[in-house]
């Protein structure tokens, strides 16, 4: 079982995000934040959000964002927040999975 977990965290960490169909992610400067559209609306997004969605462009993985964002912000240990915040888009449909090159 234990193998099974971290071979499923390892597929997690390869997972290349991105924005997905019918959204576009975006800085609003009358909202003074990144915003995601959709036709039916928009989804204002918190500093930590729109820095971690920034970079879901399907090229990147999750161990690739949150390195840029260490060392963007001087620290360590973001991944399980970032993962923990992607899990939520993607089940938001906000973001979907890429595994492409």
């Amino acid at each position: 079982m234990m193998q099974w977990l971290r071979l499923m965290e390892l597929i997690n960490r390869m997972i290349k995000p991105k924005i997905a169909d019918g959204f576009r992610f975006q800085w609003e400067e009358a909202q003074k934040n990144y915003v995601l559209l959709y036709p039916e609306g928009m989804i204002k997004l918190n500093h930590s959000a729109g820095e971690i969605l920034f970079f879901c462009d399907g090229k990147k993985s999750i161990e690739e964002i949150t390195a840029i964002l260490e060392n963007k912000f001087s620290v360590q240990g973001l991944l399980s927040q970032v993962q923990e915040f992607l899990d939520y888009a993607l089940d938001k449909g906000w973001v979907c999975e890429s595994y492409d090159d």
